[in-house]
């Protein structure tokens, strides 16, 4: 059992460490990623260029260009004649501090050490001129600029101006890729940034993949390889050894499938249950409400992640049940979960409200109006006797807090009389019924009150 228990732990572990650490695995976008290899193929032949990848977070911007270079680092024309500079809008919030990391990045604080320059020109000048050596060729530079909108925030865009400058002028081949999830990123530069942009732009949106696709990749997130399939993986973790020290991704941690090892029998059982689980109609329905919500790869992994963390030694197997119940929750309204987490005496005046709202077809109302309504029935209920006034506007005044009712006011208070300013619901009918239903323990009257719009 111990044996059990230790397998069921790594396979845990490789596992989620392959959801949350395998950073160059890229799935689908063969244009696009095509089009990027080609780019810094070309620039590790002495060519500049400049681009922007744009498209949504999670879309996989960060993983293709992870992707490509690790296909390139096997190159040894490309090692050789390539730097690779990573930059991030969060990290690097004014240009000052971006010079510094390029001149890390680039090995070269020893030669600009107490040196005095003019401008940030004549600084990255120097640092690009530090690389030519003798008659030869320069070094090939790639700019990977994370967050790339952030940059544009910098004074004057000065980083990006020359950066763009040098990669048009051919001073030095280098090339700046630009990564943002901001479909309007162009307008954010100015005038004279964006004339020496090459306006080059590569979109990345989630693919459109038809079900059958999203339930084969559900089985391959969950797939374990064999040990056989583990070693022939080595050659590409050799390469991105040598990505993970210029590439800033990798700088602290990534993922080396080649650590892990797994007896054949727990390989072949595990995969078989999960083949078998993928077939079942129960679990199809659940991938296909999954498959409506979001259709997104990274939205999976998080899914499965979640399902491969709930594994115990005594439940060593993904559930039906487990799937179930872990689907519900995206499924759930959030609305309705903070109904459910309201007093009795809060549901009352929101069951009130509901009434107020069905006799005069959505009318407004203040506190007055509900409080009137809810004594009618506080005065035949044996829960809801002898609540103080106070206490009930009080809780009418945490509904307005939690914004489960909206003032029509905007400017506040005012001169009104907080018993007097009107409100209206910021909930449906079918929101508070279903909360009704969940709520637990709520009294048998309550429930009733919420079927009856007699009193």
């Amino acid at each position: 059992m111990p044996d059990a228990a230790q397998e069921l732990a790594t396979v845990r572990c490789f596992l989620k460490e392959r959801l949350q650490r395998d950073y160059t695995t890229l799935r689908g976008y063969e244009t696009e990623r095509s089009n990027v290899r080609q780019l810094l193929e070309r620039t590790a032949e002495g060519e500049s260029n400049s681009l922007l990848l744009i498209g949504p977070r999670g879309a996989g911007k960060t993983t293709l260009i992870n992707a490509v270079l690790t296909d390139l680092m096997v190159k040894k024309s490309f090692v050789d004649n390539t730097l690779i500079v990573s930059l991030d809008g969060n990290l690097h919030t004014d240009d000052r501090i971006a010079l510094k990391s390029i001149t890390v990045q680039m090995c070269l604080e020893n030669v600009a050490d107490g040196k005095v320059f003019g401008s940030f020109a004549e600084n990255l000048a120097f640092l690009l001129q530090c690389l030519k050596a003798g008659d030869k060729k320069s070094k090939s530079v790639v700019f990977i600029i994370e967050e790339f909108d952030l940059f544009c925030t910098h004074h004057n865009q000065t980083l990006l101006y020359n950066l763009f400058d040098v990669s048009q002028s051919a001073q030095a081949p280098i090339c700046v890729i630009g990564v943002t999830c901001r479909l309007d990123v162009i307008e954010l530069l100015e005038k004279r940034v964006k004339s020496r942009f090459s306006h080059r732009q590569v979109f990345l949106f989630p693919s459109s993949e038809a079900f059958e696709e999203y339930t084969a990749l559900f089985e391959q997130l969950l797939h374990i390889p064999s040990n056989k399939e583990l070693k022939l993986n080595s050659d590409r973790v050799d390469s991105l050894e040598l990505l993970k020290s210029q590439v800033f991704t990798f700088h602290r941690n990534h993922f080396d499938p080649v650590e892990y090892e797994f007896e054949k029998k727990i390989v072949e059982n595990w995969n078989k249950h999960i083949a078998k689980l993928i077939k079942l109609p129960s679990v199809l329905k659940l991938l296909q409400t999954l498959y409506d919500f979001d259709i997104s790869e990274a939205f999976l992994k998080t899914f499965v992640f979640r399902l491969v963390a709930q594994l115990k030694p005594n439940e060593p197997h993904i559930t039906v049940e487990q799937m179930a119940a872990l689907a519900s929750q995206y499924e759930c309204d959030d609305k309705i979960e903070l109904l459910c987490g309201l007093s009795v005496l809060e549901i009352c005046l929101i069951i009130a409200i509901k009434h107020h709202s069905e006799i005069y077809d959505h009318d407004p109302f203040n506190f007055e109006i509900i409080f009137a309504r809810f004594s009618k029935f506080a005065k035949v209920s044996s829960t809801m006797q002898n609540v103080e006034r106070a206490i009930v506007l009080k809780a009418f005044e945490h509904l307005r807090i939690v914004e489960l009712i909206m003032p029509l006011s905007v400017g506040g208070l005012g001169k009104v009389q907080k018993e007097f300013e009107m409100h209206k619901m910021a909930l449906t009918y079918g929101q508070i019924q279903q909360a009704v239903n969940k709520y637990q323990a709520l009294p048998t009257e309550v429930a009733q009150w919420a079927l009856s719009s007699l009193i």
